[in-house]
Order: structure tokens, then C-alpha cells, then sequence
């Protein structure tokens, strides 16, 4: 009998978002982190010890001198993302890495070009996609249940308070379209294909942070499809949706709407109508409302271990990942110049 391999990882960066990564690789049989990184002693040993992980380092170079490992998972802040990657491609070790992937398309394109030289994979942990609704929503644009989609609209409007957990988003210089907007723009190139055109507005309502808070955007798709894609953390709604993103979209044979609470409703021309839950599955270590990021952290990392064992291409490899980071420096760029149309 094959007994079937179970890659060994490491994991580096132990702070409010990693405790999700490590909760899903402990529920994935594929998987496992068996050693764990962090510059911080104190929340290096506090997440070893709810874990059970017994190999700890403080310095990525002396994890990667100890251990064989079949992958690293990056959960660190943007800054540290290229160092680490090309520490791990040095290496050898496959990797994959929180986003948004790198704070400037320079870094980002060399991150990929030295994984490529050393012949390992690189992914983006771009989880939104791999959300149990929005990967519903593909699926009946596959289908053809809607026939050819010509307009669509990914929204996400909130008032949370993501500042708590994750204070450094407060000071940054850029913020919404930087980490919401890049997985929104994610989106709609996985529902709608690569956008040719985008145009803009960003605003700053909440006095208190730094960067800009709301953001609408227009992008044409090289498949004659048109998106409108917003995102706010300054809107209070009677009912707060966190961490919802609702989508809409309009095709040849009929509509479809992904809305509050996870109802999709399809309508065809001809007049019938369906309307199912697809609500994420709440695992043992998640807690609503984040249940819905919390079940595509679990996807996204089964994906990445499925790949490894199998040599297939990540979704959302490194090279793939360009593509979305380009879309948001675009963004960026319309904004700053009047909502200027920015081709690509």
C-alpha cells in the first residue's frame, strides 16, 4: 500500500491573520507546519504553544538552514515580502505569500523571475476568490445558466472595525484599494476576465486613518464585459455584512445576484427563478461573520497543497498575481489623475 506524502511546511509571521492559516493546515491531511517564525519571542512562543508546533526560529535564514521543508507560507506584512521570497527561492522552497504580494510591481515582478530561476512555485494567498459563494457564483456563469455575461458589479460596504485587529492599516499611506480593493479587483478577473481599462475615485472619510477608505472603480474586460467595483469600510448599513461582498451580473439569457447572507438568486429570460443559500460551512476553530474568509483560507491552502503534490500551475500564482497588482496601481494612478481612464 502508497502511503500518500504529507508535505512538511514552515510558516513565518505569527500575527493576527496567520492564527486562520495555521487553524486550516492543522484541518488539511495533505499538510502540516512543522516549524514556525517569527522576530517577536513572546507571540512566536504563544502561537507555538496553541499549536503544538515545537520547532521555532526568530530568523527565516536559520528556519530554512534546519529544516527540509516541501513549502513555506509567508504571513508577514507587505515590506518583508520580497526578502523572504528570495530567501526561500535561495532556498529552494516553494512558497506562497500573503497579499497584496509586494508594495511596488518592481518587487513584485522580481519575486516571480527569482522563483522562476530556481524552479519552484510561487503562490498568492488571494483567498477571496475561493470563497464558498463567489466560487458558486463561477460555477453558473460556467453553466451558461445566464448565457454571455455583458455587465457586472462586485460591492463590498462596510463599517467594521478591521483597524482593531490589524492597527498597521491605520497608518498606511494607501489602504482600501491596497487590501480590500486588490481582492476585489481579484474578483472580477476571475468572474469577468483581464480588464483593458480602468478609471478611479478614492476618498478618505474616517478622520483617523491615513490612507483612503472608499474606492469605485469602472473596468472594461477584454470580453466586451463591463464591471463597477466598490469598496468602503465607512458604510453603516442597518445590517453590518462583514465579511460579505455581494455581486451582480447581467448576461445575454438572464441575471444573477449574489446578495446579503449569502442568497443567490439566478432569473432567466423566459422567466424562471431560483433562489439558493450558499452560505460557507462554519469549521470548528472559525467564529462568524469571519466564517466566510476563515473557510477560503481553508480552500486556497488545500488548492496550494493539491498543486504541489500534483505539479499543476497555482490559480493564483505569482504571475497570475501581476496581473491584479497591476490593475490596482492603475487604480491608484486614475485616482490620483481625476479619474483619468488608464489602459492596460
Amino acid at each position: 500500500m502508497t502511503v500518500k506524502k504529507k508535505l512538511r511546511g514552515g510558516l513565518i509571521g505569527c500575527g493576527f491573520f496567520s492564527q486562520n492559516h495555521l487553524h486550516a493546515w492543522q484541518q488539511l491531511d495533505d499538510a502540516e507546519i512543522v516549524a514556525l517564525c517569527d522576530t517577536d519571542p513572546k507571540r512566536l512562543a504563544e502561537t507555538a504553544a496553541r499549536f503544538g508546533i515545537r520547532k521555532t526560529y526568530q530568523g527565516a535564514a536559520a528556519m530554512f538552514a534546519a529544516e527540509a521543508l516541501d513549502f513555506v507560507d509567508i504571513a508577514t506584512t507587505v515590506n518583508s515580502h520580497r526578502a523572504l521570497v528570495e530567501l526561500a527561492a535561495s532556498a529552494g522552497v516553494p512558497c506562497i505569500c500573503q497579499k497584496p504580494f509586494a508594495p511596488s510591481l518592481d518587487d513584485a515582478q522580481a519575486m516571480v523571475e527569482v522563483c522562476e530561476r530556481a524552479g519552484i512555485p510561487l503562490m498568492v494567498h488571494e483567498n477571496f476568490r475561493w470563497q464558498t459563494p463567489i466560487q458558486r457564483v463561477r460555477q453558473v456563469l460556467d453553466e451558461g445558466a445566464i448565457g454571455q455575461p455583458f455587465w457586472g458589479r462586485v460591492s463590498f460596504r462596510s463599517a467594521f472595525d478591521v483597524f482593531s485587529g490589524q492597527p498597521y492599516l491605520a497608518t498606511d499611506e494607501r489602504f482600501i484599494l491596497q487590501d480590500l480593493g486588490i481582492h476585489i479587483l481579484d474578483i472580477a478577473r476571475f468572474l469577468f476576465g483581464e480588464a483593458t481599462v480602468v478609471s478611479a475615485n478614492t476618498r478618505r472619510v474616517n478622520p483617523r486613518i491615513r490612507g483612503e477608505d472608499v474606492a469605485t472603480l469602472l473596468l472594461t474586460h477584454a470580453g466586451d464585459v463591463t464591471s463597477v467595483l466598490d469598496c468602503s469600510y465607512a458604510t453603516s448599513l442597518p445590517q453590518e455584512l462583514f465579511p460579505q461582498t455581494l455581486i451582480e451580473v447581467d448576461g445575454s439569457l438572464g441575471t444573477l445576484r449574489l446578495q446579503a447572507d449569502y442568497h443567490l438568486t439566478v432569473h432567466r429570460r423566459e422567466g424562471e427563478t431560483t433562489v439558493t443559500r450558499c452560505e460557507p460551512p462554519l469549521h470548528a476553530w472559525a467564529e462568524r461573520p469571519w466564517h466566510n474568509i476563515q473557510d477560503s483560507v481553508l480552500n486556497i491552502q488545500a488548492h496550494w497543497a493539491s498543486c504541489l503534490l500534483d505539479g499543476s500551475p497555482p490559480q493564483t500564482s505569482g504571475a497570475d498575481n501581476l496581473r491584479t497588482l497591476q490593475l490596482v496601481y492603475a487604480a491608484y494612478e486614475s485616482a490620483d489623475h481625476g479619474q483619468k481612464a488608464v489602459r492596460l
